[in-house]
């Protein structure tokens, strides 16, 4: 596995990784959590061209492409640093006339996580809020919630969230993944971890179920050893000190992985697929801020591969080709945009 850094730029606080696709073409999308703090994207080959999406905005925690769109997207602004995040809100962007366009959407104040899930003909909002207000930032009496809502077919069409779970502290991870066979979304909090299923019908209800209870900071849901069932690959607690990986066992998760170095301000997980094979992504924001991959092999175990010390991911995106993979960084230690090229 050869694996090739591309830094992209400089950005403050860097936060947000993801991607989207335009016309065919891809682009990779960084922003920052940083008041006023901006959000670019980069294409071509080598991602040499850049596009502003927005220069002042900030606090974008994530981006997501509408299902079904030729680039349009949802995501978040104003979840500033410091949890300073009353004024969050969703926006909705698309790329005409060659440039972007952005409008508001609708304001949830905490609002930290989101998903779009396509059903019937409509699309399905859920978003889920770290916490519901803070006297300060070690405030946590008020605890957040999982809202859903319906996307409209326009920015000014109004969206109306609706509570579907919680009270829930700490309300910070998520990940999308499948659960018996459906699309379904992971949420986190000191409670555990909740897997939540949207209606399969635009008049039907969410369903909320717990599938682990210990405080858990984020997830990633992903057949790491390939035997056809899903792990759960935990950041413990939040903000947290352990990488793990469990595994179903019973009615109940056994953790069968730890990350064999010292951890501080576990940020990254991400599930996915890198040359053909199930992995993790992951990076720490402290103490050595490594970017690593995580792979699993019937002879050998578990595989762990740094890819780079010092950056401090906050998130990463993968994205699959035939000839490479790309893994689409944040590396918020050191306000940098970066992709990774992995090859064979």
């Amino acid at each position: 596995m050869k694996i090739e850094k591309l830094v992209l730029d400089t950005i403050e606080r860097c936060y947000a990784a993801g991607s989207l696709t335009v016309d065919g073409k891809l682009y990779a999308v960084l922003a920052s959590e940083s008041i006023d703090g901006p959000c670019y994207a980069y294409t071509g080959e080598r991602f040499t061209e850049k596009e502003v999406i927005w220069e002042k905005a900030g606090g974008t925690m994530s981006l997501i492409q509408i299902p079904g769109s030729n680039g349009e997207f949802i995501a978040v602004q104003r979840f500033f640093p410091g949890f300073q995040s009353a004024g969050a809100k969703l926006v909705w962007g698309r790329r005409t006339g060659g440039a972007w366009e952005v409008k508001d959407l609708a304001p949830l104040p905490y609002l930290h996580r989101f998903d779009l899930f396509p059903v019937e003909d409509e699309i399905h909002v859920l978003a889920a809020t770290l916490c519901g207000s803070k006297k300060d930032r070690e405030d946590w009496s008020d605890p957040g919630k999982v809202y859903a809502g319906r996307l409209p077919r326009r920015p000014g069409g109004g969206l109306v969230f609706t509570p579907i779970s919680g009270p829930h502290v700490k309300n910070h991870g998520y990940c999308r993944g499948f659960w018996e066979g459906e699309d379904a979304g992971f949420i986190t909090s000191e409670e555990g971890i909740f897997v939540i299923t949207p209606p399969k019908r635009k008049d039907g209800s969410w369903k909320v179920r717990q599938i682990l209870q210990r405080p858990i900071g984020d997830v990633a849901v992903c057949d790491i050893d390939g035997d056809g069932e899903d792990e759960l690959i935990t950041i413990e607690p939040f903000h947290g000190d352990k990488f793990l990986v469990n595994k179903k066992q019973g009615g109940g998760y056994e953790t069968v992985y730890r990350y064999p170095g010292e951890i501080q301000f576990a940020h990254a997980v991400t599930g996915c697929t890198i040359r053909g094979r199930p992995a993790v992504a992951g990076g720490i924001r402290r103490k050595n801020c490594e970017l690593f991959i995580l792979q699993h092999s019937a002879e050998r175990g578990y595989e762990l591969t740094v890819v780079e010390e010092g950056a401090g991911p906050s998130n990463a995106a993968v994205v699959s080709g035939r000839d490479r993979d790309l893994i689409i960084s944040a590396n918020h230690t050191r306000n940098e945009a970066a992709v990774y090229i992995v090859s064979d």
